[in-house]
């Protein structure tokens, strides 16, 4: 069987921002990707996968059709045949792991689905967010539907608020440029249904609500502008200030062990982290204006480059 493959996301701007109505930037990352299967020969991997497929399954029916029709004759006939979901993509990482299933099954289930072909109106996206964020459920309690729709489109997506989402261009990369934006393996996976409510607890705070709404949210928004106009000396110094709100602010979202890495960055000026999706864990993504520099201040640590500047 061939499949289509679905690639992973990079959140570089909006994260738990856009849940509260910030911009957010989404864009695809094909160095990850992962596509339907059916195992040829059954191993440990491809039997745990075909059983996390069934659990799946068995969820979406309890989903409205109204919402999202699905074609059970088919699905049931692959998942007898040992459906698996062949994927690099790793999990608990901030990448989108779960997001590419769930555009796998609706690209290949889905009833009367919207096709990343035809033309994306407002209301076509908004359909496809509200159909995934409800897909995508079982994996985090909550979900807002935009890693599988980025997923699914393949296509970098400007958030401008929870309801108003586009596709986007991104300014041209220079392959042999000085900045980048990078991730930094943190070596261990993380979990988003425990960050994200520990957020919305912070959220009855109201200092942590006014600091969202007045410093958070706005540094997100200039962020996202800066770099969708390539206005680079405004988006560096947007980063150091964002990355210094999030250590300040998202202490226990952020792994002990680069509290310290994390400060050094912002002290030097040689790099900014920032969360890679809801932390905890995972990957920690990276801005840089010297790519070079940052690599010889984090030699310890295996470092992927997504974007040259």
């Amino acid at each position: 069987m061939k499949s289509p493959l679905f690639f992973a996301k990079i959140l570089l701007f909006g994260e738990y921002g856009i849940i509260k109505n910030s911009k957010g930037l989404s864009i695809p990352y094909n160095f990850f990707r992962g596509t339907l299967q059916w195992a040829e020969q059954e191993n440990q991997t491809t039997e745990a996968s075909h059983q996390n497929l069934c659990n799946y399954a068995a969820f979406l029916k309890t989903l409205a059709p109204d919402l999202v029709r699905l074609d059970w004759e088919h699905l049931h006939a692959d998942l007898n045949r040992k459906l698996y979901f062949d994927s690099s993509i790793p999990q608990g990482y901030g990448v989108g792991s779960s997001g590419a299933l769930v555009a796998a099954f609706y690209d290949r289930y889905a009833r009367d689905k919207i096709s990343p072909e035809e033309a994306l109106t407002p209301q076509k996206l908004t359909r496809l967010k509200t159909i995934f964020a409800a897909m995508e459920s079982y994996f985090h309690g909550q979900s807002s539907g935009l890693d599988p729709l980025n997923s699914y489109l393949s296509l970098p997506l400007l958030i401008r608020s929870k309801d108003k989402i586009e596709t986007t261009g991104l300014p041209a990369q220079h392959e042999q440029g000085n900045g980048a934006v990078f991730l930094l393996d943190s070596g261990s996976s993380g979990e988003t249904a425990p960050m994200v409510s520990l957020f919305m607890e912070n959220m009855k705070e109201e200092a942590f609500s006014k600091m969202m709404r007045e410093e958070f949210i706005q540094m997100t928004d200039r962020c996202v502008d800066n770099f969708l106009k390539g206005n680079l000396k405004s988006l560096f110094g947007n980063m150091k200030s964002l990355s210094a709100l999030v250590l300040k602010h998202f202490k226990p979202m952020i792994p002990k062990e680069f509290h310290e890495l994390w400060k050094k960055g912002i002290d030097s000026n040689t790099y900014y982290l920032k969360l890679c999706g809801s932390g905890g864990g995972g990957y920690i993504l990276g801005f840089t204006e010297d790519f070079k520099a940052a690599q010889k201040a984090l030699e310890a640590y295996r470092l992927e480059v997504v974007y040259y500047f």
